[in-house]
């Protein structure tokens, strides 16, 4: 999977950067409201900003993007994208 770098945007070769709730849903092809879903529940962990907003680490989440491909699992297949256990 090639990633493609746009400046102000978390990417795969700098993995310490924090992505948004929309990069996050548009990487597993979810909805956004499911990212934030996956966050309540624990299932994928985030950091937020003093304004409340939410963001994630890239590299975990790259980490079980990779896992959900590996495994063969797309986000819209399982309903979970394989986020379980993610520790952002």
């Amino acid at each position: 999977m090639a990633i493609i770098h746009t400046p102000g945007r978390a990417t795969h070769d700098n993995p310490g950067d924090l992505l948004t709730r929309d990069e996050v849903a548009d990487l597993f092809r979810v909805e956004p409201s499911t990212v934030s879903e996956w966050a309540r529940r624990g299932r994928l962990r985030s950091i937020r900003t003093p304004g409340g907003a939410r963001r994630f680490r890239a590299e975990v989440v790259y980490a079980q993007l990779q896992e959900a491909e590996a495994e063969g699992t797309t986000a819209t297949e399982s309903g979970e994208a394989s986020a379980e256990g993610a520790t952002v």
